[in-house]
């Protein structure tokens, strides 16, 4: 399915340089992240039985976290 998407850019360098790097499509590396993203959600929410919501949101910090490690592991 095709559709239209605003994506911060500096997360869409991060889509290009992964298909670069893995010799995939920026569709595929966005299908890849979405489906673990929303498969992370749903492992959190049956483990711990929680609402969509708080799943999500300890989703999204565990994401933050991942991401400012990484940054901090690319700085010289």
């Amino acid at each position: 399915m095709k559709t239209t998407l605003s994506i911060d850019e500096s997360l869409m360098r991060q889509v290009r340089i992964r298909a670069a790097r893995s010799n995939k499509s920026q569709s595929e590396v966005l299908e890849a992240a979405l489906r673990e993203g929303l498969g992370i959600i749903e492992r959190i929410r049956a483990k711990a039985r929680l609402s969509d919501e708080e799943a999500i949101d300890i989703a999204s910090k565990a994401v933050h976290e991942v991401r400012a490690q990484d940054q901090r592991e690319r700085k010289p």
